[in-house]
């Protein structure tokens, strides 16, 4: 299959053709019906001659090409209708009725403050599609987006989403006049998941009641299921929350498949080369060191302990808290003995050998690195957040 993408270095057109790249070169194998042989990449910087060429060559055609922010109202038109009608006019003249899909914009119903010069272009684009489908018999596929968000968005451009994460994530000032204010939003890999569905055959079909889509197996348009309506205020503060993170080290909630993970995939892309490393307080003493490497809201934090060769560390017990000890480098010993017991439970453990050792609660636990050369590198995990208030920790050697 060869597939021609305009547009292709655009937000949308970036991300879908590096997907079907992935995809053609068997980096991607989760689209097993999909043979894709040639991806014909076309945007404004393009030789306009081979345009051409690859309308005659595709099997099908995504039309991501459009105006934003032109410098003219007038070029809203021209950008968004003129070149439709060139790609369109192109295919005709090979004969060549292949799917096309175009991106058209919720502004093209024209309602409220939709009614303006780039929505009505979405719309007349929209209707020359139509219109060349049925003149054709082409299969035509009409999406109009809502608000899209992920990697490569170019911020301060025509996503509130990209240039908050960029403006937060490189501290400089963002503003919101209207904390309230409702977006509908969309991630750009639940876009390319339904683009590629649409490759397949298997697109979402709906109708328009307003500007809300409404999933029906014969609409007219297409669309991407999964939206998200977020207001400006909720998209702010997880912002903040996340940019929070390296040095509270909290990571939030973020359940599968929520906006939350989404926005915070979207936030990390933008961070600047100076925050990608996060330095982390070494707490440090004769015996080695340990260190807070994160911490979650509800399920605990982790921590790295470094023993210098022949210490013991620990020796401690706990009422309620109970932890995993993970050795991942060294060789060691981990005791465990009951309060009020004097059995000592041993485990030889090694980074040779990986596994998990529960820190059971009213038992007294200490760990030794056995070795008089080489450091013990010990994962922890706890089931709670360290609280010096209340820190539920009681000195007691395992052994005499």
């Amino acid at each position: 299959m060869n597939i021609l993408v305009t547009g292709a270095k655009g937000f949308v057109g970036k991300n879908l053709v590096q997907t079907l790249m992935c995809i053609r070169d068997g980096k991607d194998k989760t689209r097993p019906l999909l043979s894709i042989e040639e991806i014909y990449e076309y945007d404004i910087d393009t030789e306009p001659s081979l345009l051409d060429d690859f309308c005659a060559k595709s099997d099908f055609v995504f039309n991501l090409a459009g105006v934003n922010r032109p410098k003219n109202p007038e070029e809203f038109m021209q950008g968004n209708f003129g070149f439709a009608g060139k790609l369109l006019d192109t295919l005709k003249k090979h004969g060549n009725t292949c799917p096309v899909m175009i991106s058209s914009s919720i502004q093209a119903t024209c309602i409220g403050r939709y009614d303006s010069e780039y929505g009505r272009s979405k719309k007349s684009g929209e209707d020359l599609i139509f219109s060349y489908g049925e003149e054709t018999g082409a299969k035509v596929l009409v999406y109009r987006f809502p608000n899209l968000f992920g990697k490569w968005c170019r911020p301060n451009y025509n996503s509130a989403v990209a240039t908050f994460c960029n403006n937060i994530a490189n501290d400089l000032p963002i503003t919101v006049s209207d904390r309230s204010v409702t977006l509908e939003l969309l991630y750009i890999d639940d876009l390319i998941s339904e683009l590629l569905d649409a490759l397949e055959g298997k697109e979402h079909h709906c109708t328009f009641n307003g500007v809300d889509a409404v999933l029906t197996h014969d609409g007219k348009y297409c669309t991407a299921p999964g939206s998200y309506k977020v207001t400006l205020g909720e998209i702010v503060d997880l912002l903040e929350k996340f940019k929070a993170q390296s040095s509270t080290l909290v990571m939030p909630q973020i359940p599968n498949g929520s906006f939350k993970k989404k926005l915070y995939s979207t936030y990390l892309s933008y961070l600047p080369e100076k925050k990608i490393s996060v330095p982390l307080k070494m707490n440090c003493d004769a015996r080695g060191s340990f260190t807070e490497l994160l911490k979650t809201e509800n399920c605990g934090q982790f921590s790295v302990n470094i023993s210098k060769p022949g210490m013991i560390k620990g020796q401690h017990w706990h009422h309620t808290k109970w932890e995993f000890f993970i050795v991942v480098s060294g060789h060691g010993m981990i005791q465990l003995r009951k309060i009020g017991s004097d059995d000592v439970i041993n485990f030889e453990v090694s980074g040779e050998k990986i596994e998990a050792v529960h820190m059971l609660p009213g038992y007294t636990h200490n760990i030794i690195n056995l070795s008089d050369k080489e450091d013990l590198v010990t994962l922890m995990w706890a089931n709670e957040l360290f609280d010096p208030d209340h820190p539920d920790t009681f000195f007691e050697a395992v052994g005499p």
